[in-house]
């Protein structure tokens, strides 16, 4: 028997729809995987995915399939590009978007019977602040925070930061500027939310750098392929690469049991103190 390695889930968010969030943590997972990593993937928009959209792929299966007793969730995991296994979700049913209690913990004890071996656990999270948000957001380790140059992107980012630190004690989050000119800009935007944050909550904001507004991305998409991949020499697949290894170096949690105990833990626990799963 080998002994568990514990999988690091983060969970990128951002309040704000548009702010490239779902490109992130495709070619993030990507980047990750080619750089050696076990990684999966899990669409959380859970009823408006759109992971299958970007990769081009077509699961035959997805979570709403899980949620109807079909199959098991090992057996809806798609294998994508460099080997990134992918849980795909369903698209066009509001239901997904507001499930009961019952069906969060069907969808808990799915996952915690999945039998693949990890390091790293990429949570595409829904646009907003619903439930649903709060609760990948509050059962991931790490929490990165996407954010524009736009006064929506930063008041929306800070309202679910607000949320999370305020109603959920949660304290430390890493702040990603996308689509940025240059790199004084990410942090000329950085600089913005660490002066709103300080002056009204108790959190730590850490940021992880920038991503510059590339036209190779859009081509990309219009592929149905991650930058990372068709046009790896790209200024924004040389970001995405950068922070794919800096995330490497984040401290790994020591978990005893490793895998994704810690995410199904943490969800079971808001789930049963009655927390933003129920």
């Amino acid at each position: 028997m080998h002994d568990p390695k514990s999988t690091q889930v983060i969970a990128i968010t951002g309040g704000k729809g548009g702010v490239g969030k779902t490109n992130i943590s495709v070619n993030l997972s990507i980047a990750l995987a080619r750089q050696g990593q076990s990684v999966m993937l899990l669409d959380a928009d859970l009823g408006l995915a759109n992971v299958d959209v970007l990769l081009g792929i077509h699961p035959e299966y997805n979570i709403a399939d899980v949620l109807k007793g079909n199959c098991a969730l090992d057996d809806i995991i798609v294998e994508g590009p460099a080997g990134v296994k992918i849980i795909p979700s369903a698209s066009g049913l509001q239901k997904m978007s507001e499930l009961s209690t019952r069906e969060h913990a069907t969808l808990i004890q799915a996952f915690n019977h999945l039998t693949v071996s990890l390091d790293t656990l990429i949570v595409d999270t829904a646009a907003g602040i619903s439930d649903a948000v709060v609760s990948f957001s509050r059962a991931s380790h790490e929490v990165v925070v996407v954010v524009c140059d736009e006064p929506t992107s930063i008041t929306d980012a800070y309202a679910l930061i607000k949320l999370l630190s305020t109603e959920y004690d949660m304290r430390r989050f890493r702040i990603l500027a996308n689509m940025v000119k240059n790199s004084q800009q990410g942090e000329q935007l950085f600089e913005k939310m660490i002066a709103v944050t300080d002056r009204f909550l108790d959190v730590m904001l850490q940021y992880v750098g920038a991503l510059p507004f590339d036209p190779y991305i859009r081509r990309a998409v219009q592929k149905q392929k991650a930058v990372v991949e068709v046009y790896p020499r790209s200024e924004a697949a040389v970001a995405l690469t950068t922070l794919a290894q800096q995330i490497q170096q984040w401290q790994t949690p020591n978990v005893a049991n490793g895998q994704t105990e810690f995410f199904v833990e943490r969800l079971i626990r808001q789930h049963s103190m009655g927390g933003a799963i129920a």
